[in-house]
């Protein structure tokens, strides 16, 4: 039984982070940009319309995201990114409670995109 090394990946393993990216875009997608607002170049997701229900929107937002970042932890992605990933997520949790500060940050700042483009630089070897 031939063992693979850290310099190896194993086309089973390819397969497995790119499926764990394709999920982990997805989640971004639905969460950041879903819909374009009518009118304007704008994308918006799910997120900010989750924040309009104080605490509880937001928390479930939270939720969402951290799936994003469990995808990242899967595939590897060092501790000091995941680190820098769970901290982006907090912040974006604690200043979207805020009333319209926080739904605005929710729709502008796209943490889950900035998270997703993280694990994508360690899957593709740039990072």
């Amino acid at each position: 039984m031939a063992m693979i090394t850290d310099s190896e990946q194993s086309p089973t393993g390819d397969r497995d982070e790119q499926a764990a990216l394709a999920r982990a875009r997805s989640t971004a997608h639905l969460l950041d940009e879903a819909v374009t607002v009518p009118g304007t170049g704008l994308r918006v997701g799910i997120d900010p319309i989750l924040g309009v229900a104080p605490v509880s929107g937001d928390l479930v937002a939270a939720v969402a995201s951290l799936y994003i970042v469990f995808k990242a932890v899967e595939v590897g992605v060092p501790a000091r990114s995941i680190a820098a990933m769970l901290g982006r997520v907090a912040v974006e949790f604690a200043l979207g409670s805020v009333p319209v500060l926080g739904t605005l940050l929710d729709a502008g700042w796209k943490v889950n995109k900035r998270n997703v483009a993280v694990m994508e630089a360690h899957v593709d070897g740039t990072a």
